[in-house]
């Protein structure tokens, strides 16, 4: 059921998704999917926890103990995508932009966003200082960019479900290449 229901809220989104329409996709009723879970709200949360979970632990992983190399944001993108293989569409579970605010969904959503947050920052910090800036703005700025380029390409990920997460970390390790060619001024080293 629960697959199911993040198949239906990832692909539709909490405000668009039914009830009727997860019951039907396991052949139960909409009553039984009531008793089970409660609220749609609570089928909702129920989905969300272990997708955030699966995805901090992959982040968090994928960072490991010795904090930022050079090869961290390749690492975190394939653990990223390892993690949704066969179940792309939970990405959107975890970042779903229709969730009624203030709402039991909004605020487990948000604690996650915030640890994941807290993990880009981390990851970030030693670049940025190593880039010569100190400025807090220059963090928040990139772990934006960081967060929109990680949606960005799981979108286009879901979009081409030929691509395996080693295809796409070989992908982002070439768009990363090609970016660095784009910011670089010619001198070396």
């Amino acid at each position: 059921m629960l697959e199911a229901a993040t198949e239906e809220f990832g692909t539709r989104g909490y405000a668009a998704a039914s009830l009727p329409a997860i019951a039907a996709r396991v052949g139960v009723t909409k009553t039984l999917l009531h008793q089970y879970f409660g609220t749609k709200e609570d089928l909702y949360v129920a989905c969300l926890v272990p997708v955030g979970d699966r995805l901090l632990g992959a982040i968090r992983t994928a960072m490991g103990p010795e904090g930022t190399a050079p090869h961290t944001p390749l690492r975190v993108l394939d653990g990223i995508f390892t993690a949704l293989e066969g179940r792309r569409e939970a990405w959107f579970v975890l970042y779903d932009t229709t969730l009624p605010p203030g709402g039991e969904a909004a605020r487990r959503a948000s604690e996650y966003w915030s640890a994941i947050d807290r993990l880009a920052a981390g990851g970030t910090a030693e670049p940025l200082r190593a880039a010569g800036s100190t400025d807090p703005l220059d963090a928040d700025a990139l772990k934006y960019v960081w967060r929109d380029l990680v949606a960005t390409l799981v979108r286009w990920w879901v979009k081409h479900p030929e691509q395996t997460p080693a295809a796409m970390t070989r992908r982002c390790a070439r768009l990363f290449a090609a970016a660095a060619t784009l910011t670089s001024d010619g001198r070396t080293g």
